[in-house]
Order: structure tokens, then sequence, then C-alpha cells
């Protein structure tokens, strides 16, 4: 299982996944889903990847192959976010055909992936793009300023509370942290490492990564300070009215 999320704010963009992969109860090994793309000083992008992993590697393969072979092609010359994620998507959906192959060869084996777009092309906004196993895509919004893939369902209510597209990039990286968290909590199929993006608006270039291991000091402190903090809000919640007033009388 897989766990990533992409925020767009104003600021920037924030991008984190985990690492975990799973083939099996005896067969959970790691392998990172991020990966950076693109030409610094005119377009920077991130992919962060869901499904499977020959797939992924093998839409990887070709990305990288045609930035390296070709300076003409699309993801080089496209000029806007949407035209590249409409390529990528064209590429994951060749590739899960090629895959998908065969007379019942591939019983049980199901090669979808899905993709997390992040990145930014010169004189344009940076942006986020959720690509659908089908090839199609989906972008953020003011009210809903994050796309996620993978177990998705144990993370997003932090994400919903919190973000703004006004969020700052290190606010926003504190809460994918958390929600990244209450993920590993609740599904162990997700977890460590955790690699984290931090992109700043219009600077064409990624110096803002870390990777955060299971024993990890800060991904600790977030872990210890959220579960105090939250334990801290639920005792202060309000009491019902028995619970001041007492029993009634005769009771």
């Amino acid at each position: 299982m897989t766990y990533c999320v992409g925020i767009s704010l104003k600021a920037g963009l924030v991008l984190v996944s985990d690492s975990r992969t799973n083939a099996g109860t005896d067969q959970v090994s790691q392998y990172g889903k991020m990966h950076t793309l693109g030409l610094e000083g005119d377009r920077q992008f991130v992919l962060l990847s869901a499904g499977n992993l020959a797939t992924t590697q093998a839409v990887l393969a070709e990305i990288r192959h045609e930035l390296a072979d070709n300076p003409d092609c699309k993801i080089a010359k496209a000029r806007y976010l949407d035209e590249v994620a409409d390529h990528i998507g064209e590429i994951s959906r060749q590739q899960q055909s090629r895959f998908s192959d065969g007379e019942g060869l591939n019983a049980g084996f199901s090669p979808r992936v899905s993709f997390i777009l992040g990145g930014q092309i010169q004189d344009e906004a940076p942006g986020i793009h959720l690509i659908y196993p089908e090839g199609n895509h989906i972008t953020t919004s003011m009210a809903t300023p994050f796309l996620q893939i993978g177990e998705t369902k144990y993370g997003k209510p932090i994400l919903d509370r919190i973000l703004t597209p006004d969020t700052s990039l290190e606010d926003a990286t504190r809460c994918a942290l958390v929600s990244m968290d209450s993920t590993m909590q609740s599904n162990v199929s997700v977890g460590p490492p955790i690699e984290v993006l931090i992109y700043e608006r219009d600077s064409l270039r990624f110096n803002r990564y870390l990777r955060l291991d299971d024993g990890h000091s800060y991904l600790r402190d977030i872990r210890e300070s959220w579960s105090r903090n939250i334990r801290q809000a639920f005792d202060a919640l309000p009491r019902f009215n028995w619970e001041i007033t007492g029993p009634p009388p005769g009771e």
C-alpha cells in the first residue's frame, strides 16, 4: 500500500510520500515513490506514484529516455502543466495496456498505477495534478488545495481542517506529516522512510528535500506532539449538562 499527498499553495508546493511496498504478508520492502524530473531554470516536475511497481518503473524509464534523447519532447517543450499531465497519462495508459496483454497470463495481476504530478513551467503558476490509471487527470481548487493517492482516508481529515491556499509552506508540511503519521498509525502497509519535497514558487529548482526514517527525531517529535495535543483537545471538549449539574434529585 502507499500514501502520497501533494499540496498546492500560493507560496509553492509541498509533496510527501511513504516508501513501503507490499507484495504479500511476507514480502514487504522499501521503494521510493518520489521522482524528480525537469530542466533547472526552465521547468521542474515531481511525480509521486501509487500502484504497480513495474508499471511505475516503465513509465519513469520512458519519460527519462524522452528527456535524454529528444530535446523537443513534450515534457521539455510543453507550455502548460496540464499538457505534461496529459502526456504522462498517455504513457501510463499505454504501459498498463502492454502489461495487461496475454491470455490468462496475468490472472490476479493488476498493472494499474496512479500519479500525483507537481511542478512549474517558467512563466506559469505551479500546480498539482492527480493522474488516474485511465490517463485522465484532475487538479486542485481553492476549496481543496491538496490531492492524495493510495491509502487516503486516514490522513484526509487533518488536511480538510487545516489547509487553505494561504497556508505557509512550513505549516502545510507539518500538516502533511501529521496526515502521514495518522495513516501509518491506522495502516501498517504504509511506512517510512518518508520523503518530503518543499518547492518555493518561481524558484524552478528543488533544494528543500527531507528523508525521514522511522527513528528520525523530527518525525518522532511530530508524532508525540500531535498525540499529546489531540488528547488535550479531547479533554477540553464541552461537557454534557449532567456532568456539570450532577444527577437529578432522588437519584
